[in-house]
């Protein structure tokens, strides 16, 4: 069983949902920072680059100069199944995720600090009632925008893993669907899965 992206638009998918991401480096000494990162794409749609930016007072920030080779790592919904939500006597306790990693080079850009900021508050704030703006910052603004740095780290590489329950028999699926107390992951093995019509009308209930 394949558990492969179907598309470039499931690894978009995944990093719109879930844009916190380790970055590890690993060329000048090891180190992980967790960050949100925006994808950003080619003229064909897919992820060219991955966008943020760290505290400079950061030690990997040395790290990533000296060496800018980087693996980034997204974890998407995940989650245990318990036998408890399947009726077959030997169904196997199990682990569903949506993951994906990319292998980088990091470029940093501190003359896009304020574009860094910019455009990861705008994502943020886009669906909430009263998006807050970095322009309530007043006199804070050009202090934070002078402790941070912008990069863009280039993907050469990228994979995604998404263990969905497609190894699963229609059944077995339908009642993991139906019992599973975790809305998101339902959500994405539902999107993942074609169900026959009264068993999928069977798990929303």
């Amino acid at each position: 069983m394949s558990f492969e992206p179907r598309s470039e638009a499931d690894l978009l998918r995944l990093i719109e949902e879930y844009p916190l991401a380790w970055v590890v480096s690993m060329g000048a000494g090891l180190g992980a920072t967790p960050l949100p990162l925006l994808a950003e794409t080619s003229a064909a749609g897919r992820i060219s680059a991955l966008f943020g930016h760290f505290a400079l007072s950061n030690p990997q920030v040395a790290l990533l100069r000296a060496a800018p080779q980087a693996k980034i790592l997204f974890m998407g919904p995940h989650g245990y199944l318990s036998p408890e939500l399947v009726s077959k006597p030997d169904w196997a306790p199990t682990w569903n995720y949506a993951t994906a990693q990319f292998d980088v080079e990091v470029e940093f850009l501190p003359e896009e600090n304020a574009e860094a900021l910019e455009r990861l508050v705008t994502k943020m704030e886009r669906e909430r009632r009263n998006p807050w703006t970095i322009a309530r910052l007043g006199e804070r603004y050009a202090l934070m925008v002078r402790r941070i740095v912008a990069f863009r780290a280039h993907v050469r590489t990228g994979n995604g893993r998404f263990k969905l329950g497609q190894d699963e028999s229609p059944q077995s699926l339908s009642e993991v669907l139906a019992r599973l107390d975790d809305a998101a992951l339902v959500r994405w093995m539902r999107a993942f899965n074609s169900l026959p019509a009264e068993q999928s009308a069977e798990g929303k209930r």
